[in-house]
């Protein structure tokens, strides 16, 4: 999948977003003590990103990996998720969402699945054996 340049978010959400890294909730707080610092896997991860109109948990872009912790109401937010996951899909990014009840539950099984997924899979395809175009 060809990756696209990150749409400018409104400028709403920047400033929403700069309010949600100055005051975390307390699992988001606590898994970004696990993921700054390039400690989970020697990967960057920033958080409480804007990306157009959304604002996402942790992202790492190296990886096109964006990680959500999700708390009660997103049981009933199933159609903005599955919206929200689509347009980040467009862009090139995958989408994990963990429950905060199971991210609290069992932190080290799922930063551990973090650090799998972002060390065994390739954003982008590698290019064939021997070059592009290159008669065998």
């Amino acid at each position: 999948m060809e990756r696209r340049k990150r749409p400018r978010a409104p400028s709403i959400n920047r400033v929403r977003a700069q309010e949600m890294r100055h005051d975390p909730v307390a699992m988001e707080k606590f898994f970004w003590s696990h993921l700054r610092n390039r400690q989970l896997g020697g990967f960057k991860f920033r958080r409480q990103l804007p990306i157009g109109p959304y604002i996402a948990d942790f992202v790492c872009a190296e990886r096109m990996l964006i990680v959500e912790l999700d708390g009660p109401f997103h049981a009933v937010r199933e159609n903005y998720d599955a919206k929200r996951d689509a347009f980040l899909a467009e862009l090139g990014y995958r989408v994990w969402r963990f429950s905060n009840s199971d991210a609290a539950s069992d932190w080290v099984t799922v930063l551990q699945a973090i650090e799998h997924e972002l060390t065994s899979s390739s954003p982008q395809p590698s290019p064939p054996e021997g070059g592009e175009g290159e008669a065998r």
